[in-house]
């Protein structure tokens, strides 16, 4: 009798067991980039896999440094692996949707961290985009009083960014005053890199004050080189430039005084933070109704920098 007692302990410890392995099974989360190279999907990826981590999740980062076609084959490689979850980490969903669609069929859900949304996805978790374009376009458009020749520095191959460059052109367009003399499509990975060159071909071309007033950039890293260039050619006292993303190296020269004079900080560490909770909710089992989840960005100046910086 005690023999099968002890038997039926086991048995009952054994399944015990076997249901807290099964309760407490490791997630597995894939996060996917072509663009970790970039100081602020940098930052909100290792954002998300700390947090991720604080979950007991294993996040595994993939990034094709730039390789669409790599990464379209790497989401074939996690979905055959199954995966728990798929996190597109910046990028165009439009560009997979054939790999959203197969992660779909395999009960495997995908998010966006900074992408866009299309069917097929759970959510995407981003800024608002036409906002963070408005903000600093706006203040842009006031520092010139309304009349000055711009340059544009722009990467529609992102969502986001296209999104921002929609709300330049149409305020430009709406805007007499503004004439945008010069355009530069900005090449990732090395975006300061590439706007820096650029810059300094357009100042060689436009070597008269007056002949440009500012550089409006899509994002800090564009900004970030065309202001180096100025500054090498020694004309940061007659062009202004505007970033969005509000990333530690522009906040920086924006306190120093540099050509830069204002930016639109994206808060990557609330993405990743919303991000996660979102994730954590269909693990749980629940519907997620919204598809987009905004973060909030404030604009950044030389007047309000330094509480940005601390």
């Amino acid at each position: 009798m005690k023999k099968v007692l002890f038997l039926l302990i086991i048995a009952v410890l054994i399944v015990s067991s076997l249901g807290f392995v099964a309760q407490g099974a490791e997630k597995v989360v894939a996060v996917l980039t072509p663009y970790l190279a970039s100081v602020t999907t940098n930052t909100m990826i290792r954002t998300f896999e700390e947090f991720g981590e604080e979950e007991g999740w294993k996040v595994v980062v993939i990034d094709t440094k730039g390789d669409f076609g790599a990464l379209a084959n790497r989401w074939e490689d996690v979905i055959a692996q199954k995966v728990d979850a798929i996190v597109m980490g910046m990028g165009d969903p439009n560009q997979l949707g054939k790999q959203i669609k197969m992660a779909s069929e395999a009960g495997i859900p995908v998010f966006g961290g900074d992408a866009g949304y299309i069917e097929g996805m759970v959510c995407n978790v981003t800024s608002n985009n036409y906002v963070l374009s408005a903000q600093i376009t706006s203040y842009l458009f006031n520092r010139l009083e309304g009349k000055g020749n711009v340059v544009k520095f722009y990467h529609s191959a992102h969502p986001g960014v296209r999104k921002r460059e929609i709300i330049f052109d149409a305020m430009a367009n709406s805007n007499p005053g503004i004439k945008v003399i010069a355009e530069h499509f900005v090449q990732v990975p090395g975006p300061i890199e590439d706007a820096k060159k650029a810059m300094e071909s357009i100042l060689l071309a436009h070597p008269q004050k007056g002949e440009i007033d500012a550089v409006w950039a899509a994002w800090d890293e564009p900004a970030i080189g065309a202001a180096l260039a100025i500054i090498e050619a020694g004309r940061q006292d007659e062009i202004i430039v505007t970033g969005i993303d509000g990333n530690k190296q522009a906040l920086e020269m924006i306190k120093k005084g540099s050509p830069i004079k204002a930016t639109v900080k994206q808060d990557f560490v609330e993405m990743a933070k919303i991000l996660v909770e979102q994730i954590k909710k269909v693990f749980d089992g629940e519907k997620i109704l919204e598809r987009i989840f905004y973060a909030p960005s404030p604009l950044i100046t030389q007047s309000n920098v330094i509480d940005y910086l601390q």
